[in-house]
């Protein structure tokens, strides 16, 4: 992990201190011309990352007449992490080389002089000075665009394992619902013609009802299946309900069709959210469908009130009049609803009751799920 980096405003705060201190290094009192070049020069700073070019001409005076290097360096140094263009970046050095090799006032300039090797020696080190901070903002340039290609390629390839996660996501719920299609649709269709059959063909009446119940129930189990089909086709190219979901108005018919003697009593006064009611009727009919499961011959009464910000949701079976058949279960129904509660914010609690019978209790905090 790379060092956290100074703020920009500190660190330009700084050079700004930094190149004062040098002009005032090199710069005597005696000359007020040339400390203002100077000071002038160090205060231009501030507006080196805005406009770069221009900090770095307002730097040159201050170059030209005195021994102050810094505040130039320091601009050109910017100039060149900003700027693309080698042309411009090459002229301004060269500019710099000259400006600083130059002596002031120029009326002191002896062409005789410029042959002589010490000062061909000083030319060569001016313009490796002016060199210096341009091939080292180029350097930095590089490495920002270098990052930021990185950063770049690091996308991409998060998005391209995300797109092949997605697809292979994809494969598995188109075979799934080629599954679901081929083998539990096609035996819930015989159980519904069976189960019709049955029904048209018995002359025993309570037959005929058990035989009805049956192929209700079978229908609604293919309409509910064919909807998760349609729903693992898709392979989330789309938002879609993985079931068709229910509210509290439909928890009349749920009771009435339970297949047990059930009753409910509600005394709900107001709309709830959706997400509520759909964890109402989740818990009810798992409740409800426990009561068939474990306890034939029992009856149920499903209470469901809102008081005190919470709903509160009761179903209680009597005990069993007869031995329950052993049925294929994963045990996985309670814990579902147990953990629908939680993401709700609520509970759900269970338990036999002193009559031999079961009691199921759900509660849910409303205001928090508006």
């Amino acid at each position: 992990m790379s060092p956290r980096r100074p703020p920009a405003a500190l660190l330009d705060t700084a050079l700004v201190v930094f190149a004062l201190a040098d002009a005032w290094t090199h710069v005597g009192v005696t000359d007020p011309p040339a400390a203002v070049c100077a000071m002038s020069g160090a205060l231009a700073l501030v507006l080196r990352r805005r406009l770069p070019l221009t900090t770095f001409v307002l730097t040159l005076p201050s170059a030209l007449v005195t021994d102050a290097v810094v505040a130039p360096m320091a601009a050109l140094y910017t100039l060149s992490s900003l700027n693309r263009n080698r042309l411009l970046l090459a002229g301004c050095a060269l500019i710099y080389a000259i400006v600083d090799f130059m002596p002031w006032p120029w009326s002191s300039l002896d062409a005789t002089e410029l042959s002589q090797t010490n000062n061909l020696f000083h030319l060569s080190y001016t313009l490796a000075t002016a060199a210096a901070p341009v091939f080292l903002g180029q350097l930095v340039q590089a490495r920002r665009e270098l990052s930021l290609r990185l950063a770049d390629i690091s996308e991409a390839r998060e998005h391209e394992r995300l797109l092949t996660a997605q697809s292979v996501l994809a494969k598995e719920r188109a075979q799934l619902a080629r599954e679901m299609h081929d083998v539990v649709s096609h035996q819930v269709s015989l159980i519904a013609v069976q189960a019709g059959a049955l029904q048209v063909g018995s002359r025993d009446a309570e037959t005929r009802q058990a035989a009805a119940t049956i192929r209700r129930l079978s229908v609604q189990t293919l309409e509910e299946l064919r909807h998760m089909v349609g729903v693992l086709r898709a392979s989330g190219s789309r938002p879609t309900e993985l079931t068709p979901q229910p509210s509290l108005a439909d928890l009349e018919h749920l009771v009435e069709a339970s297949g047990i003697e059930a009753k409910l009593e509600t005394d709900l006064s107001e709309e709830l959210p959706p997400t509520v009611q759909r964890a109402v009727y989740r818990t009810v009919q798992e409740a409800l469908t426990n009561v068939r499961k474990h306890a034939p011959g029992a009856t149920a009464t499903v209470r469901i009130s809102h008081r005190d910000g919470a709903l509160r949701a009761t179903v209680t079976n009597t005990a069993p009049t007869r031995r329950a058949f052993s049925l294929p279960s994963a045990h996985h129904g309670l814990a579902g609803l147990a953990q629908r509660a939680e993401l709700l914010g609520g509970t759900v609690t269970s338990g036999p009751t002193a009559q031999g019978g079961y009691e199921l209790r759900l509660r849910l905090p409303v205001e928090r799920n508006r």
